[in-house]
């Protein structure tokens, strides 16, 4: 029983330290953010570069051209 009652104790512990745990959630926004905008500016490279925009245009203009 002493096992158990140390791995209550353990988790009693935990939780009270992420009770306490103030200002990480700013912090994290903050790096998702950054890391989204990152993404976000490799990505517009990618899209407007000369290959990928030719397939765009023409997978576009033949969507447009489409007989229904």
């Amino acid at each position: 029983m002493a096992g158990k009652a140390a791995v209550g104790g353990w988790w009693r512990a935990r939780r009270e330290a992420a009770r306490h745990d103030t200002g990480m959630t700013t912090s994290e926004y903050a790096v998702g953010t950054i890391a989204a905008a990152g993404f976000a500016a490799v990505l517009y490279k990618i899209v407007t570069s000369g290959t990928v925009s030719g397939a765009l245009e023409s997978v576009i203009g033949k969507a447009l051209d489409a007989s229904f």
